[in-house]
């Protein structure tokens, strides 16, 4: 019998035909809802990642990556203003000082406003260290003090990270990198394990100041031999990164740092990054090495390249996730 009847442009359809499609469409619509694939615990086949130019914006909408539209305003701004790069060559100031005369002159005349006299006569609270007000800690790592945005940029679009997310840098040295993951996200979310007095000592009395971001209270902890403690255990981080560090550390060392960060990583989303190279896993070879973080609950997803619009930078970068809980 025919539920529905129509006209000559019409169609006919029964009512089996219609409560067999509705079952149909059910079974399939249950299927999707309640089966997932188990967690992946395999390598991913590494792949290529070329960062700069998508000008990514967070969740909030607030942008974080240097746009190709960012780029062609500046070289606007230099030829409006008839800016001439190719043509610059060193010229002197007002009063020309290289770094190493500054410092001099610091010594000499007791502070950046050559105060007289006696210390305890000074009213700085906090003494600054010559070292730091002529800036000698940028060029402590071997690696351009501009090229910080470059890392922060590709690091916090390849984790999607918003301004609450939870960040853990694995020797910060002076803030090169950190600085803007301080600024951009909420207050105490940026923690840091950082051994080296001189570089504690530049972000505590010259970054953090002169940049005016002490009111978002980093949590920078002077440590070593992966020790985390101080962290908390509470906290589950959206990215955990070392730029540079583990080329450094014995291969032994690293992996009992990864032992106990890998319970404080979110699963899934969460991100490690480490750049350059990880010899602490290729040299046990890629069945052991895969065996091992497994055991961890994390895995490798891939070698990524970013390649940055501002300046000539460029970095490797390998990522690994955890994909259990």
């Amino acid at each position: 019998m025919a539920l529905l009847s129509s006209s000559s442009k019409g169609v006919v359809v029964s009512l089996p035909v219609l409560l067999l499609s509705g079952a149909a469409f059910s079974a399939v619509l249950f299927f999707f809802l309640f089966s997932s694939p188990p967690p992946c615990n395999c390598p991913v086949t590494p792949t290529t990642a070329v960062g700069g130019g998508g000008g990514y914006r967070s969740g909030t909408g607030e942008r974080i990556s240097t746009s190709t539209e960012d780029i062609e305003w500046v070289k606007k701004q230099i030829e409006g203003n008839g800016l001439h790069m190719a043509d610059n060559v060193l010229r002197k100031g007002i009063n020309p000082r290289t770094r190493q005369q500054q410092l001099q002159d610091l010594l000499q005349f007791k502070g950046i406003s050559h105060y007289e006299g006696e210390p305890t006569n000074n009213h700085t609270a906090l003494p600054c260290p010559g070292e730091l007000l002529v800036e000698q800690h940028h060029s402590n790592y071997g690696e351009p003090w501009a090229g910080g945005r470059d890392v922060f940029e590709f690091l916090a679009e390849s984790a999607h990270l918003t301004p609450n997310a939870q960040v853990l840098e694995i020797g910060c040295g002076t803030l090169r990198v950190g600085l803007h993951f301080i600024r951009y996200l909420n207050p105490e979310h940026f923690h840091c394990l950082e051994r080296d007095e001189l570089s504690l000592m530049a972000s505590f009395r010259y970054e953090l100041p002169s940049q005016g971001l002490l009111h978002k209270r980093p949590l920078i902890v002077r440590g070593e031999d992966m020790d985390f403690s101080k962290f908390g255990s509470g906290t589950m981080y959206d990215l955990i990164y070392a730029s540079a560090v583990f080329l450094h550390i014995p291969d032994k060392l690293v992996w009992v740092g990864l032992e106990r960060l890998a319970a404080k990583l979110k699963p899934q989303e969460g991100r490690i990054f480490v750049s350059h190279n990880i010899k602490f896993c290729s040299r046990l070879g890629g069945e052991e090495c895969t065996k091992r973080l497994n055991d961890l609950g994390l895995e490798y997803i891939g070698k990524f390249t970013h390649d940055s619009l501002l300046f000539n930078h460029y970095e490797i970068w390998f990522g690994f996730r955890r994909f259990r809980a």
